[in-house]
């Protein structure tokens, strides 16, 4: 899922270079495998038959967003690849979170050959670096954050006999590390290239500097006796948001440039308003002030009207007239809700998945975004 502008928060901020993005269509497909990762994680394999392998080609670094009905309920989750690209199939990782309806039901209950919706590539948690000759990458993770450096490791490390990769891999013990035969394979593959730093909080290293948390205090010390910055080309940060901000602004202090860091968030922690496929109900009463949202969807114009005193987001009004309307997360971090402000005036709560960029041109996370104060009309296209 994740992939995040911190001072606001989805995968903003990550100023990854990959062109314009395509929006995400969800197409069924049949789940190949299923297995154990670690106690509570496993990797999911999906077979993509060859009239869809266009529509799942993809970057290292990009994620899914899954769909299913649960108990009677539709929810949605995205979840990194975990694999480079492969004909036929398409992996993602899933670690049970405490609580979490999707991820405990995908981890206890999923098989090979269930069918559940699965949503083309997203997501700009990808290199920007076109030549790879030479170059040092680091990626810095913890738990389920290791997902997409799988798959990045691999591209770095296979473009080019030169390249190096760093990994800072932070886990409670080494029961809980994911993919820790698959790094010890690569690890063998690139002997000289491949730099492995395990951090265990809960277990004891031979290194007093691999054990324990990753504090303020401890990575300053990694940054200035195992990995020293003026020596990589480009960062990848995923993890909680503790974790990012953190490395964000250790790194800043070291002189690193903003714009060689990607980094992504599985989630910001905060509760989400709109759920399913419908939107959170809301009743418009007789005479009360209200609101219009036209918008664009596949070539159709929808109108809704909504309630100022309801405060309710673009992405839920909009939800209230198309169900196909694409969402994800619905918690400013996947970047699925995409949409470009054609008229009228809005603010977004939250800001982890776009660009500085995309946002000097228009473009808001619907899931997040409300009028401003004054705005009668709001205008989005989901096409552009």
């Amino acid at each position: 899922m994740a992939a995040v502008n911190l001072g606001s928060t989805g995968l903003t901020a990550s100023s990854a270079g990959t062109g314009p993005r395509k929006r995400g269509r969800f197409h069924s497909l049949e789940v190949a495998a299923v297995r154990s990762l670690t106690a509570d994680s496993v990797e999911v394999t999906f077979a993509v038959p060859e009239e869809l392998q266009g529509a799942f080609d993809y970057v290292a670094g990009q994620h899914l967003a899954l769909r299913a009905r649960v108990d009677g309920h539709e929810l949605r989750r995205s979840y990194s690849i975990c694999r480079p690209p492969t004909p036929g199939s398409i992996s993602v990782a899933i670690k049970r979170d405490l609580g979490g309806r999707f991820s405990t039901w995908a981890t206890s209950e999923l098989r090979p050959g269930d069918r559940i919706d699965v949503m083309s590539p997203q997501g700009t948690f990808t290199s920007a670096l076109e030549d790879l000759e030479g170059a040092h990458v680091v990626g810095i993770a913890a738990g389920s954050g290791i997902t997409p450096m799988m798959a990045l490791a691999h591209e770095v490390l296979s473009r080019s006999e030169t390249s190096t990769f760093s990994l800072l891999f932070s886990n409670r013990s080494t029961l809980d590390v994911m993919f820790i035969e698959e790094l010890a394979d690569l690890k063998d593959r690139y002997p000289a290239r491949l730099a492995l730093h395990h951090v265990l909080s809960r277990e004891q290293r031979a290194a007093p500097l691999m054990s324990g948390r990753i504090d303020e205090e401890r990575l300053e010390r990694i940054l200035t006796d195992l990995i020293r910055p003026e020596s990589v080309d480009e960062w990848f940060l995923c993890g909680p948001f503790e974790l990012v901000q953190l490395c964000r602004d250790v790194l800043a202090r070291a002189g690193v440039d903003p714009a060689h860091v990607r980094f992504e968030l599985f989630t910001t922690g905060k509760p989400v308003d709109a759920g399913g496929d419908r939107g959170r109900p809301v009743r418009l009463e007789a005479g009360e002030d209200t609101w219009a949202l036209d918008f664009t969807l596949d070539g159709q114009s929808s109108q809704v009207e909504s309630p100022v005193a309801a405060r309710e987001s673009i992405l839920n009004a909009a939800l209230r007239v198309r169900p196909d309307v694409p969402f994800a997360c619905a918690g400013g971090v996947c970047g699925t809700c995409r949409a470009k402000v054609v008229a009228g005036r809005v603010h977004m709560t939250e800001n982890y998945a776009l660009e500085p960029d995309e946002l000097e041109r228009g473009y808001v996370l619907t899931c997040q975004s409300h009028p401003e104060d004054g705005t009668t009309r709001v205008v989005v296209d989901y096409d552009v």
